[in-house]
């Protein structure tokens, strides 16, 4: 490899250079005749000498990093409205008894030292890592969730990926519930899909023996109660927030708790222009005969998946899957699975669905389509 200090001169040597007498001679015969046409072609080249160039980094705005951090701030309300991060990364550091509203979607969030705060951070594509914090509650929907020495953390979560805590202890998790009026757009912009958290599937890197670093919180947590809307006198007062189940972007899931009914199914939507429109429509279905949503998935799948997964019924399902990732829900409850066959007549008629033929067939469904989709998903 090549050095600054190795480069060779560019300089001649001395026993190379031409003899100065030579130089003398013809700079006496010449230098009357030449000073002229050097004045002319000076003022020529002056004259015609071009702007630089510009290129279009140039034209940019220059950004202020002091837009993207909040650093040492106490007992005051702060954060970014829809439109100043536009998917920028975003620190947020040394903050105590704050609250901190980030409604844009991010690249990246680091949050460190922040001591008794309330937070709430818009879709993250990438991850969002939370370094030596305490005394935390938090709304965050991202790729990637990671905590390192942190202590007492409630989150309502959404993350693509699984979580992971390290050295971290008395962390709560709940499954992410939140609305204001660009979050769908923001998830969009930030690549996640709505159907695809994993807020219950902790990995505790750093585990000890005969000690819970991590617990799930109560089903009948509500988020405002721990991440407040924005007091009246801030600059987000304007913005319309609605935490309750049934208007939040992300389905609100049972996740890794227990199920209440040994019976379950699956119920798959395949590529449209009304999937995710269509996968609500159901889940209000089924909210209203009180069956409960467990967990939610958006994936890709190839022929041999469908072959596998779905066994005997993939045959009228292949000319499907080329128009994109189908969605598939795991609903429960007792009689579930005779329910979910009635609303896909009557309500999904025209659309082409998988549904679980019985309760025997629907625990092999629900177990082979998930576990496909983890496998995918590198869960």
């Amino acid at each position: 490899m090549g050095c600054f200090f190795s480069k060779k001169s560019r300089r001649k040597s001395p026993d190379k250079e031409p003899a100065l007498s030579d130089i003398e001679e013809d700079a006496t015969n010449n230098i009357t005749a030449t000073s002229t046409d050097v004045n002319a072609t000076e003022i020529s080249t002056n004259n015609t000498e071009e702007a630089p160039k510009q290129y279009s980094w140039d034209k940019r705005p220059k950004v202020d990093p002091k837009d993207f951090m909040l650093t040492g701030l106490k007992d005051v309300t702060v954060g970014r409205s829809p439109g100043k991060l536009n998917g920028q990364q975003f620190v947020i550091q040394e903050c105590e008894n704050c609250n901190i509203y980030v409604f844009d979607h991010s690249a990246t969030i680091t949050i460190d030292d922040c001591v008794n705060c309330r937070i709430m951070l818009g879709p993250v594509k990438g991850s969002v890592f939370f370094r030596d914090c305490k005394d935390i509650k938090c709304v965050v929907a991202c790729q990637q969730f990671r905590t390192r020495d942190c202590k007492k953390m409630d989150v309502f979560l959404c993350c693509a990926t699984q979580p992971i805590i390290e050295s971290s202890t008395g962390m709560k998790f709940a499954c992410y519930q939140y609305y204001y009026p660009d979050l769908a757009f923001h998830f969009k912009d930030a690549g996640l899909s709505i159907f695809n958290n994993n807020w219950s599937n902790i990995h505790d890197f750093t585990p000890v023996s005969g000690e819970t670093n991590w617990s799930l919180l109560s089903e009948e947590a509500a988020v405002l109660d721990y991440v407040p809307v924005p007091d009246s006198e801030s600059e987000f007062k304007s913005i319309r927030i609605l935490a309750e189940a049934s208007r939040s972007i992300v389905p609100l899931t049972k996740g890794g708790r227990r199920k209440g009914s040994d019976e379950s199914c699956l119920f798959v939507f395949f590529a449209g222009d009304y999937t995710t429109a269509n996968a609500r429509k159901l889940i209000d279905e089924a909210n209203a005969k009180s069956f409960v949503l467990v967990q939610t998935k958006e994936v890709s799948m190839r022929p041999e998946d469908v072959h596998r997964v779905f066994g005997d019924s993939a045959d009228g399902l292949l000319e499907f899957i080329a128009k994109g990732a189908v969605v598939a829900l795991e609903l429960n409850g007792d009689g579930v699975v005779e329910a979910c066959r009635n609303i896909a007549n009557d309500v999904f008629s025209g659309t082409k669905v998988f549904v679980s033929e019985n309760k025997d067939s629907a625990s092999r469904d629900v177990d082979n389509f998930f576990n496909f989709a983890d496998m995918q998903m590198g869960l």
